[in-house]
């Protein structure tokens, strides 16, 4: 038996999960199924017509009637009730029968030839919404403090009311956890109090179905404080007694209550005794007085304490819940099984409930055990299997499972036949899924036996069978994460024994819609403009739709908002404009979307609301209201004043408060009129003032304070000047400010002076003696009293010029740049002065070497007063200098002290003036120099040195000469021809070498002739020179092509006629013998150059840069011709050099020419 009811359980599993898979086609025949009805309570409107629905369909459509309390329902006699055409609705018009009549169960059944199916029982009821009775309530007179129920006990209505109190101007009444409603809908007072008394509590009643309201009689509430009631310990008021029960029925709501009385008011809470409360599901309602669990089941079953506790004590109470259930499907109802000759199948119907339900099987409307007996159905509780089954077993069944709570009842057909497969999901279909989204392609089939399907791709060189496919068993194949690769051609197969059947359907990948640029958070001010960028990306082939939304709704009808294809633009922003964008980017498949908030901010607008309170005499307490801080938070708050007494109209700064302050208490001065105002900051700046204040006097008082910044000094020797700054109105505390002047000789024993000064800031002490010290004081005094006592300040009476020179002037030579000079400094009383310090004089008188006469105006240094000794520097050496020394002070300078001289040593010399290189003999250089301009001393030689430089500027080793004083050229021999050499030159004294000059040449052979160039005329071996040489010959060739271009148009004569006719030397061609480019060479850098030309002394002077061509000219003004040539005379310093220019003119101009000019013009 166990192992014949496990071979049962393996086939309803299998057969189980290939019916679900099939829907037949409503072309082949099947028995009929409901597809609609009413539900099985159904509540009426009696206003209305019923209507009560019945569809099926089936092949051949199926036919309807009615059962009505168990009996048939002849239609056809009630001419109020009529059948819609192809359906079995009944419309029963109720307009010459009360609805009431029609009430009762009604059950609707749909045949045809292969079989029946009914509905399940559907009970018509009319909902009734009563009238309170009428009755007459007596006021409620109870003492403060005592519970008190107000009962409510509406009428019984279908559905039930919703219950609500209210007072006479419909406004609901306030419940707190002292007051409020229990669920029958009575009002609980926990302990009333004397704003309770009033003579409206009126109880509500809705009836949601005709959506009526019924209003019960008002209750009067009078409540007493006549014998005060003493606290009490809580005590529940519902339930009654420690425990009780409740039942719940599994998927409803169920609703635990515990209200109690006491006083003070208890507090209520609540726990689980048997485990903890069901997450996400419970709530407390009415101050935690109800628990609400929703969508109840068994785990919600067990024990539920509520308690209420004041300082006085607690209460308890258990509630035990039980949960039952009304059936349920445990794998949902019965499925429709197709079947083809000769297969087997199971029909299911598992259901479960509390208490468990029993199951009852009906075929076509009858139960099964009296229905015709079939060879090939076998009934096993809620089972029925079928064995080898044959045409002609179709039929409908009905399962109906039940229990003391309710019942389920569905239908099943059983259909044989006989068809080879076919797909239904429509031919080339085209799917389109976005890229990494899931895909599935349909290939929804029928066939009977059932089809077994196959999938291909494109080439069908093989099945779609696993990874990344997977196929279902209703057909449809599925990719978890689509790709680009997997777009194509899709062909699905449904194969039976009957027949094959192929369906094409295409897939298409698409690039995903995404948001590539965000809006991002806006602040803007009021009136400005903001702009919401929204740039999306998403796949051509899809159209894409933006939409705008503000805080989840549509975009305002606002011409001020303006949308682009990708941003939305708000000019001249308000308050209202605040909110959340969102951007929605919308495609066919997909879309994307980006939110960003917009806080429009605003300078606050300005208190109001000024107000003047604990007025005393010098301080007052202002308050205000707050502007609207417009988004931005107020940072703090600016008071400010006007005193209408002493500066009407002008508003000054008093004191600042935080922003989460709205009153200030201010300190006042005396003899002030008052207006206070008031105004916000925020991010965005101040707001607009408040109104004024109204104005607040401070009476006149005694000044609180003194002068500042008292001073005394004297303008002459004789005098003595008191100033002091000023007292502001704001400070005089009264009418008559003045002020009284005090002075007297510190030194002696003397008393004060006294003298009162009004409107002036300075009062001049005449007939005082020369800088002598004062204590001096300046106090404030009003018609109302004098200020406090002044702190005494001091002072001297006026300087004289000092009377003493320093004595003992000593000056020390430290080196040839530097000496110190000593003295004594003058006595304190002879300076007659605050001592400022001491000045040295110091002049140059001439320099000792009779070559440097030199005179220099007088120099000053100043030393403060501290100072007995200083540096004198900057001195010149081997100089004779003057100085002396004088003391000063604020007055100015005393005598001058003897007036003395000193010499300075030698130093080291300046470098030669000038250093030229001549020409003398065949193998010798004539060095020629010019003795330092500052020499700094006697000279006692100069000191030669020089080397050779090689081609890659190498230098050679070095040769040193020493020369006499007197000494200003020196011939060097044995120079080696065609080198360069480097010569370094300084002076010296008997302090040492002075800076060096430097000069450089170059020996050159023509001929068997030494020649004798500075390095400049290494500038034709240089490469920009060659490049502009080039230059200027390929411009002459493009002249040349021009000319005869021009010569050719005109066709007068041959271009070589012109030639011949009008020869011009400066286009004659050039031969090697006239120094032509021809055989040049940068490769002879060093080489005498042929046709090359010595200057007349075979000097060249030199800088220290070698960069200018003007640096090294002595005269004349070269100008070039439009071949680079030079052209004009060159003016020298020798007659010799003119004659050489003027011999080498007649030659015809070259590169070379110019090089010789070249060396002529340096």
């Amino acid at each position: 038996m166990m192992e014949r009811r496990m071979d049962t359980a393996l086939l309803v599993l299998l057969m189980g999960h290939l019916a679900a898979a099939l829907e037949v086609p409503l072309d082949l025949p099947q028995p009929p199924t409901i597809t609609h009805q009413s539900p099985k309570d159904y509540i009426i409107d009696p206003r209305e017509n019923i209507v009560i629905h019945c569809d099926a369909k089936g092949k051949p459509h199926p036919s309807f009637s009615w059962t009505r309390n168990g009996t048939h329902f002849d239609i056809d006699e009630d001419a109020n009730v009529v059948m819609r055409p192809h359906s079995g609705t009944l419309v029963v018009d109720i307009s010459r029968e009360k609805a009431d009549h029609y009430e009762g169960v009604y059950q609707c059944t749909a045949r045809n030839k292969h079989g029946t199916a009914v509905s399940h029982n559907i009970v018509i009821r009319q909902s009734r919404s009563p009238l309170w009775s009428k009755e007459r309530i007596k006021p409620i007179v109870v003492q403060e403090g005592v519970s008190l129920v107000l009962p409510c006990r509406p009428p019984a209505g279908l559905p039930p009311p919703i219950i609500f109190w209210m007072d006479n101007n419909f406004q609901r009444l306030p419940q707190s956890s002292r007051v409020s409603q229990s669920l029958n809908g009575d009002l609980y007072f926990s302990n009333v109090l004397r704003e309770d008394s009033r003579n409206d509590y009126i109880c509500y009643a809705r009836f949601p179905h005709t959506q009526t309201i019924q209003q019960k009689q008002p209750i009067t509430v009078k409540v007493l404080n006549q014998d005060p009631v003493d606290e009490r310990k809580p005590t529940f008021l519902i339930p009654s007694g420690s425990s009780s029960s409740q039942t719940v029925l599994r998927g409803q709501v169920l609703e635990l209550e515990c209200i109690a009385e006491g006083l003070p008011t208890p507090e209520i809470y609540w726990t689980k005794v048997s485990g903890d409360l069901p997450a996400q599901r419970w709530s407390f309602l009415y101050y935690k007085k109800n628990l609400r669990i929703v969508n109840a089941s068994a785990s919600d079953a067990g024990d539920y304490r509520c308690g209420a506790k004041n300082k006085l004590g607690s209460v308890h109470h258990t509630i035990h819940v039980s949960v039952k259930a009304s059936p349920y499907w445990i794998s949902g109802a019965p499925r429709n099984l197709v079947l083809a000759p000769g297969e087997n199948g199971v029909l299911t119907c598992r259901a479960s409930g509390t208490p468990k339900p029993s199951i009852t099987w009906l075929m076509n409307g009858i139960p099964i055990e009296n229905s015709p007996k079939d060879l090939s159905r076998k009934v096993e509780d809620d089972t029925i299997i079928f064995t080898d089954i044959q045409m002609g077993s179709s039929a409908v069944y009905q399962c109906n499972v039940s229990n003391g709570h309710g019942y389920l009842m569905a239908n099943a057909f059983v259909n044989v036949l006989s068809e080879p497969p076919r797909v239904l999901t429509p031919a080339d279909k085209v799917y389109q899924v976005i890229k990494n989204h899931r895909a599935r392609i349909d290939c929804a089939f029928f066939g009977s036996p059932i089809p077994k399907i196959t999938w291909f791709k494109d080439s069908r060189s093989s099945t779609l069978d696993g990874d990344p496919y997977i196929q279902h068993d209703n057909g449809t194949l599925e990719i978890h994460t689509a790709q680009a690769r997997n777009s194509g051609k899709y062909t699905c197969a449904a194969r039976n024994m009957l027949g094959i059947f192929e369906n094409h359907v295409y897939l298409e990948v698409k690039e995903p819609t995404r948001i590539l640029k965000q809006p991002e958070y806006k602040v803007v001010q009021r009136g400005r403009s903001v702009v919401f960028e929204c740039k999306v990306k998403h796949d051509p082939t899809l159209v894409p739709t933006m939409t705008w939304l503000k805080d989840d709704g549509e975009l305002p009808d606002d011409e001020r908002l303006i949308v682009d294809s990708d941003s939305l633009t708000i000019t001249d922003v308000t308050e209202s404009d605040g909110g959340v964008y969102t951007c929605v980017m919308n495609t066919t498949l997909d879309h994307d979307s980006a939110s960003a908030e917009l806080t429009v901010v605003e300078r606050p607008d300005p208190p109001t609301d000024l107000e003047l309170t604990d007025q005393k005499k010098r301080s007052v307490q202002l308050t205000w209201t707050p502007g609207d801080e417009h988004n931005s938070p107020i940072q703090k708050f600016l008071i400010q004043y006007d005193d209408s007494l002493h500066h009407r109209g002008h508003w000054h700064n008093l004191t600042e408060v935080p922003g989460t302050r709205t009153t200030a208490h201010l300190k006042l001065s005396p003899y002030v009129h008052h207006t206070f105002r008031v105004l916000a900051l925020n991010a965005m700046g101040f707001s607009r003032p408040s109104f004024p204040s109204r104005m607040f006097k401070t009476e006149p008082a005694a000044p609180d304070e003194n002068p500042k910044d008292v001073e005394g000094f004297g303008t002459e020797h004789d005098n003595l000047v008191i100033s002091w700054k000023p007292l502001t109105g704001l400070q005089s505390n009264g009418p008559g400010l003045r002020y009284r002047v005090m002075w007297r000789q510190k030194a002696v024993e003397s008393d004060w002076s006294t003298v009162t000064v009004s409107n002036n800031s300075r009062f001049v002490v005449s007939g005082t003696p020369t800088f002598v010290p004062y204590e001096l004081k300046v106090q404030a005094v009003n018609d109302h009293g004098v200020g406090p006592e002044p702190d005494i300040a001091h002072g001297y009476s006026g300087e004289d010029l000092p009377v003493a020179a320093p004595e003992n002037v000593q000056l020390v030579v430290l080196n040839s740049t530097l000496a110190e000079v000593h003295w004594d400094p003058v006595p304190h009383k002879l300076i007659r002065g605050h001592l400022k310090g001491y000045k040295v004089y110091y002049w140059k008188e001439r320099s000792l070497h009779k070559h440097n006469p030199f005179h220099m105006e007088k120099l000053i240094l100043m030393f403060s007063g501290n100072h007995s000794h200083g540096m004198v520097p900057g001195l010149h050496p081997f100089s004779l200098y003057s100085f002396n020394v004088r003391v000063y002070n604020g007055k100015g300078e005393g005598p001058v002290s003897p007036t003395q001289q000193f010499e300075t040593p030698e130093g080291v010399p300046g470098a030669p003036t000038s250093l030229i290189v001549t020409n003398s003999n065949l193998d010798t250089l004539t060095l020629e120099w010019s003795p330092p301009h500052d020499r700094k001393g006697r000279i006692t030689g100069y000191t030669l040195k020089y080397q050779p430089v090689n081609n890659s500027n190498e230098l050679g080793p070095v040769e040193e000469l020493a020369l006499l004083a007197n000494e200003t050229s020196v011939t060097l021999p044995n120079l080696k021809y065609s080198t360069r050499y480097k010569f370094y030159l300084n002076a010296k004294t008997v302090k040492g070498e002075g800076p060096v000059i430097s000069q450089e040449a170059v020996t050159i052979v023509d001929e068997g002739k030494m020649s004798v160039a500075s390095r400049q005329v290494d500038i034709a071996t240089q490469g920009w020179f060659i490049g502009l040489m080039c230059a200027i010959a390929l411009l002459i060739l493009i002249l040349l092509i021009i000319c005869f271009i021009q010569r050719n148009k005109g066709g007068k004569y041959p271009v070589k006629e012109k030639e011949d006719a009008h020869t011009d030397p400066e286009f004659q061609p050039m031969k090697e013998d006239d120094c032509t480019f021809g055989e040049y060479s940068d490769n002879e850098d060093h080489k005498p150059l042929k046709g090359s030309r010595t200057p007349s002394n075979g000097t060249v002077k030199r800088d220290d840069s070698d960069d200018s061509l003007v640096d090294y000219g002595e005269g004349g003004d070269g100008q070039f011709n439009e071949d680079g040539s030079f052209i004009g005379q060159y003016s020298g310093k020798s007659g010799s050099r003119d004659t050489a220019v003027g011999h080498e003119s007649s030659e015809a101009p070259s590169p070379i020419n110019a090089m010789n000019s070249l060396n002529s013009f340096v």
